[in-house]
């Protein structure tokens, strides 16, 4: 049933009716309020049997996730920016030990400078850890992600992160349906976890292991988490038959067939973005819009086919990879290689930088016209890099 509510609630609504039974919390901005939900929800019986953890940090959240899930338990956390990069060493642990750890990454910047506001780059830094990394384009989304992320997880026994704009979406109030308990069970079935420490079969997990084996493990590891691109669609597929909407599970096409130009991207800029399309083809003009919804494993032959055919394909980096074009750029250009397209960069929406329906629209006015370089940043303020540029300059000269 549709209703109004903050979408860290309906994230929190939809996780509980996953019957996580550990979950853990430290609040950093902006998804203490998934936690907080939850917590009230453990506190009134809503959500039974669930272990309600409040750690010192979020590397201790993840940790005692890390024991939880090795135990045989159906497993949840959420955490944003340093809180995601304080718990690195976990979450590379999770994922090299095949835990089922379902987490909400409500995507923030990362400092220095401190900066709260939304952008991808805590998640992105991430990318290469062995989880799942799926992007909501908006709050429906993210709740109805979040059960197919318990699924696709407990399936494979990986890790798997849900990663929604930080203020934009967990902050943000409209009308969602959140999975009923019905639902959720029609999907979801109970855990029976792949690995479970057991007293009566004594066994150790994460032992050293030497370079006689190691290639292996982490080869299949790989293999374990390339198996996700044919199992997200089934999951995807049985909760849109059970709930009567689309779920979107590798990548989200608009009106990309027979489009000159494509505009890919990740998260709620896509909303946007689709606004931008429909208008752009209001005046006749060919133009399509591709989200992508599972980041790792990259869905290349989904891109592919999608995108395949546009001539441009304008990338929205919605972070900031220092020294290169950026990650979804690498990975686009390597699916679409061998095709007429030509991939551009644009960074856009660093900090919680608006990225608007304007600055769009000039970004494909500028598109048309081969006004776009290798790599673009959308909004810059060229006074200010201009007058740094030159004090840098100015010291060079100096010492």
């Amino acid at each position: 049933m549709l209703r109004q509510c903050e979408g860290s609630q309906a994230v929190a609504e939809a996780v509980a009716r996953c019957r996580p039974q550990v979950v853990s919390a430290y609040p950093i901005s902006p998804q203490t309020h998934i936690v907080e939900h939850l917590s009230r929800m453990v506190r009134s019986g809503e959500l039974a049997g669930c272990a309600y953890l409040t750690v010192e940090s979020e590397f201790a959240a993840l940790s005692s996730l890390v024991g939880a899930a090795a135990a045989g338990s159906r497993t949840y956390t959420a955490t944003a920016s340093q809180g995601l990069l304080f718990m690195a060493e976990a979450v590379f642990n999770a994922a090299g030990l095949g835990l089922p750890v379902v987490m909400t990454v409500a995507n923030r910047a990362i400092g220095a400078p401190i900066n709260i506001w939304n952008d991808q780059g805590d998640s992105m830094a991430m990318r290469d850890a062995g989880w799942v990394q799926l992007y909501a384009a908006d709050n429906q989304a993210a709740a109805d992600l979040h059960v197919v992320a318990f699924r696709v997880a407990e399936q494979l026994s990986v890790p798997v992160m849900v990663c929604m704009d930080g203020f934009v979406l967990t902050h943000a109030f409209e009308a969602i349906d959140v999975p009923s308990q019905e639902d959720v069970d029609a999907v979801l079935p109970p855990f029976r976890p792949r690995q479970m420490l057991d007293p009566a079969a004594p066994a150790t997990i994460g032992a050293m292991v030497g370079p006689e084996a190691y290639t292996e493990v982490r080869y299949l590891a790989d293999r374990r988490l390339r198996r996700a691109l044919d199992v997200l669609p089934d999951a995807a597929a049985r909760l849109s038959a059970t709930v009567g909407r689309p779920v979107s599970a590798l990548v989200q096409p608009y009106a990309c067939r027979g489009a000159d130009t494509v505009v890919v991207a990740t998260g709620s800029v896509l909303g946007t973005l689709a606004e931008v399309v429909d208008e752009r083809f209001g005046r006749g003009e060919h133009v399509g819009a591709l989200g992508v919804t599972c980041f790792r494993p990259f869905p290349s032959a989904a891109v592919r086919s999608a995108a395949g055919g546009a001539g441009e394909v304008v990338v929205l980096e919605r972070s900031l990879a220092a020294g290169e074009d950026g990650p979804l750029t690498a990975e686009i250009a390597r699916a679409l290689a061998g095709t007429r397209a030509r991939v551009r960069t644009v960074v856009a929406g660093l900090g919680g930088r608006p990225v608007t329906a304007a600055a769009l629209h000039d970004l494909l006015d500028r598109s048309a016209r081969e006004r776009l370089g290798p790599r673009t940043f959308l909004d810059l303020d060229h006074a200010v890099v201009e007058r740094e540029l030159r004090r840098d300059a100015a010291a060079e000269v100096a010492t």
